[in-house]
């Protein structure tokens, strides 16, 4: 034990010897977490519109206001050809192209249906998915305000049937803000950078300046070696997730509403796979280009995406759904979202847990048997 305690030293005063690893470990994902944490927003708030209005009445005018009134639609052109329109769309100039026939007032007036045409820029399908949701919102509400208008010019006070008006209630993110949803699973892909990359990085960075082999010769035993060697990334490990989550505490006003201590308990069990994978990486890299290269696309790539990180697991493939049963980022994923933001705890989140620690101790065990081997 006094071997192992003294290779921990030794361990955290290389790392003070090394100004980079200590900024990279300490600083790095600060920034990282403050910018992805603004940068990772796919809220819609301005949607830049080209009207072409051929009716030109009162009626299309009100039309007209009550998008700018929206306060997401901003009138940027108003065009008086459909080759303008078009030419303004495609070279980015505004989102959504809304079209007003003539005789749109006079349809109205004669209690005909009318139609606007919305043309919108699918290149991004979500921007336009979401504007498509606001127009139809905007258009549904003038549709509503010209019936009720009818039927009071007919002597009547309110509609001859029954409405629903539904009461919304939005639990865990009230305003709908992108950020609150991905920021703890940028934290994770935080913890999982520092402790699966910078391990490898150091262990491979021994052996080619050749510390490694002087370790190897003297009497220490591998055990001795391995556990001197995790322990130290195992504790900076949580000094990431400490920083990152203090940052988005007080920096993002994102409250933990549930067990900081099963959270720190998931991150140990979540550390024991990405460690695992240093070790691995490191048996097999000869060079920090190697190990990087392979800890980026052997590693990261696929954490972040088939974790639910960026994308859906429920809009991939089947065959990729039952992939991503493999990525244990995918499981600590959904314990940070469910920790943070709705407050559960091991009551709803043991299934994950469970498979973060079969997990973390299968991948461990291999790569720990291996860099052993190695060793030896």
């Amino acid at each position: 034990m006094k071997i192992i305690f003294k290779f921990i030293i030794k361990e955290f005063l290389q790392f003070k010897r090394d100004k980079k690893m200590l900024t990279t470990i300490l600083i790095a994902p600060v920034i990282q977490l403050v910018f992805l944490g603004y940068a990772a927003n796919l809220d819609l708030k301005e949607i830049h519109t080209v009207v072409l209005d051929y009716d030109k009445t009162e009626a299309s005018r009100n039309l007209i206001t009550s998008f700018e009134n929206n306060g997401y639609f901003y009138i940027d052109y108003r065009v008086s050809t459909y080759e303008e329109l078009a030419t303004l769309i495609t070279n980015n100039k505004a989102l959504l192209g809304i079209v007003i026939p003539a005789e749109f007032e006079k349809n109205i007036g004669a209690k005909r249906t009318t139609q606007i045409q919305a043309i919108f820029d699918g290149s991004d399908g979500n921007k336009a998915g979401i504007a498509a949701s606001y127009v139809a919102g905007v258009v549904s509400t003038y549709s509503r305000n010209i019936l009720l208008e009818n039927l009071q010019l007919m002597g009547m006070k309110n509609a001859v049937t029954g409405s629903i008006q539904p009461e919304v209630r939005v639990w865990y993110n009230p305003d709908l803000t992108t950020r609150y949803y991905m920021l703890p699973s940028i934290a994770g892909l935080i913890i999982t950078l520092v402790t699966t990359l910078l391990t490898s990085l150091a262990i491979v960075k021994e052996r080619e300046i050749g510390t490694l082999e002087q370790i190897i010769v003297t009497p220490i035993k591998p055990y001795q070696m391995i556990i001197g060697k995790f322990v130290p990334f195992l504790i900076l490990g949580f000094v990431s997730a400490s920083i990152v989550l203090t940052v988005m505490r007080y920096w993002f006003q994102i409250p933990i509403k549930g067990s900081v201590l099963f959270l720190y308990t998931s991150s140990f069990l979540y550390m024991l796979s990405t460690l695992g994978l240093s070790l691995f990486i490191s048996t097999i890299s000869r060079t920090q280009a190697q190990a990087m290269i392979t800890s980026g696309f052997g590693i990261m790539m696929p954490m972040i995406f088939l974790s639910g990180f960026a994308f859906p697991i429920e809009n991939m493939p089947v065959i990729v759904q039952y992939t991503t049963y493999i990525i244990p980022l995918r499981y600590f994923i959904i314990i940070l979202r469910g920790v943070i933001l709705k407050g559960i705890g091991i009551d709803q989140l043991w299934r994950e847990a469970l498979a973060l620690l079969i997990f973390g101790i299968t991948i461990l065990t291999l790569s720990l048997l291996r860099f052993k081997k190695k060793l030896e």
